[in-house]
């Protein structure tokens, strides 16, 4: 039997490759698992249990939300006031509440008056906080009242009225808020992780006095469901722990802080400690989406010649037609006689009669004053000094009229916004520039796309139409080109 003797010898060799390669898959194994051991993420704990391939997935981030994009009917509002200043501050609530689309309550220290029955269906449903007398602390907190706002937010969580609901914001009932940008800002974040996004105050004092570290609660804030369902086991425990703390604002802080979770701040909130005229703050605001605005019982009224009512309200006419743009600073020139124009839309336009570079108009006019004076630095931000020099001092111009039409057209393709002039300037013309002197103008229409909302975080450009000696100058907004310089 010749055949038999080669085939006798093959066996073994096979024999000894087949070992050898699973000694390679063993070995590369091996390597693998340590490698997941030594390398892998160390706030994923069972990482080595979930498959390769899963884990190559990329990870949920603010900007990377897999769920469905978020819109109104996600978002719990949680509404603080009292009966004693109820009537007076409802009609700011009113300006921006959606019947039948928001969701949430005002909460009550105690039941309304029959002056106040029926509830209007126009303003937030009404609750009445439970008695915090009841707490074992109670004989030992500094400022009940402001135990009573926080625990707001523990009442509205027990309500069991929380399907689909992805954000709770907390805010006052003399605050007013923007609810389209409200909604995109929030989109960016996942509501499945902890988050407490607000902003600190306008002044040094202010955020020295509490916490830099605080959102306010005036201005508003946001906190994620996966956050208030964490404190809503521990929201009585925080407040044993923090029964000298003397506003509910840093009392939230506190406590979400014991929980890992510190202050995202957006520039789009806006606490407003400030006093009197605030037109160069809202005529100079961040690139970033106006969210929230607050105190206009403390401040001049935004608009001249109306009351605060009516000016919140005149405020909200642009605001319902276009949030993403609403007090978005655009800078353009007029280079034959040496203008700058400068549109806070929906809200005022300013020409000065000299060049001014963006970096310079960003900067607010300190029209305003500190919410308790001190010694400088008084504010959180740059300003610019108010200046009688006609060279520096602009033509100040306050929103007339809103349009979402061309005039005498059925088109919907653009917005039109006027702005009147609000004073006289009383001064001569910038001599150093040409003596191009913009007194004639008393009006200026501004033209803006009404398709799609402006990219947050992205300035628009624009530019101007106007003839020497006319009484109404043109500005149409547009796209940046490229390397677009303004100055």
């Amino acid at each position: 039997m010749p055949s038999s003797g080669p085939s006798i010898q093959q066996k073994p060799q096979l024999s000894s490759l087949q070992i050898l390669w699973k000694g390679i898959v063993i070995s590369g194994f091996v390597l693998f698992l340590f490698y997941n051991v030594l390398y892998h993420h160390p706030d994923n704990d069972n990482d080595l249990f979930v498959p390769f391939i899963a884990q190559k997935l990329p990870a949920s981030s603010p900007n990377n939300v897999t769920s469905s994009p978020t819109n109104l009917s996600h978002i719990m509002f949680v509404l603080v006031g009292c009966i004693r200043t109820w009537k007076y501050r409802r009609p700011y609530i009113e300006a921006w509440w959606r019947e039948n689309k928001s969701r949430g309550n005002i909460w009550l220290d105690v039941a309304p008056t029959q002056e106040l029955l029926p509830w209007p269906s126009s303003s937030p449903p009404f609750r009445v906080n439970e008695d915090i007398k009841k707490l074992k602390i109670y004989p030992k907190l500094v400022n009940p009242v402001e135990v009573r706002i926080y625990r707001s937010v523990l009442e509205t969580f027990r309500l069991e009225d929380n399907k689909d609901v992805r954000w709770f914001v907390m805010a006052d009932d003399d605050s007013l808020f923007f609810l389209d940008n409200l909604v995109e800002v929030l989109g960016k974040y996942d509501h499945t992780k902890y988050y407490y996004i607000g902003t600190n105050s306008e002044c040094i004092k202010s955020n020295y006095d509490f916490s830099f570290d605080m959102g306010y609660g005036g201005a508003g804030y946001a906190l994620s469901y996966a956050l208030v369902e964490a404190l809503a086991s521990t929201i009585d425990e925080c407040i044993e722990r923090y029964p000298h703390l003397y506003v509910s604002d840093y009392l939230s802080s506190s406590c979400s802080a014991d929980l890992g979770v510190d202050l995202i701040i957006e520039k789009g909130i806006h606490q407003i400690d400030l006093r009197g005229d605030i037109s160069g703050l809202l005529s100079s605001h961040p690139k970033s989406p106006l969210i929230t605005l607050h105190h206009f019982d403390a401040i001049a009224p935004i608009f001249p010649s109306m009351n605060r009512t009516e000016a919140v309200n005149h405020l909200m006419k642009p605001a319902k037609l276009d949030q993403s743009r609403l007090l978005q600073q655009t800078i353009c020139y007029l280079r034959r006689s040496n203008w700058t124009f400068s549109i806070s839309w929906g809200y005022s336009a300013h020409i000065y009669e000299s060049i001014f570079p963006r970096s310079i108009l960003r900067r607010p006019l300190e029209t305003f004053r500190p919410w308790k004076e001190d010694r400088p630095p008084l504010f959180m931000f740059n300003t610019r000094r108010p200046s009688n020099d006609p060279c520096k001092a602009p033509h100040v111009f306050s929103l007339e009229g809103v349009l979402d039409r061309d005039e005498g057209s059925s088109s919907h393709e653009h917005i039109i916004t006027t702005y009147s002039r609000s004073l006289q300037r009383n001064l001569p013309a910038c001599s150093s520039n040409g003596n191009h002197s913009a007194d004639p103008i008393v009006k200026i229409q501004v033209v803006s796309p009404s398709t799609g909302r402006k990219e947050a975080g992205r300035i628009e450009c624009c530019d101007v139409d106007y003839v020497a000696g006319k009484d109404i100058a043109n500005v149409k907004l547009r796209a940046c080109m490229k390397s677009e310089v303004l100055a």
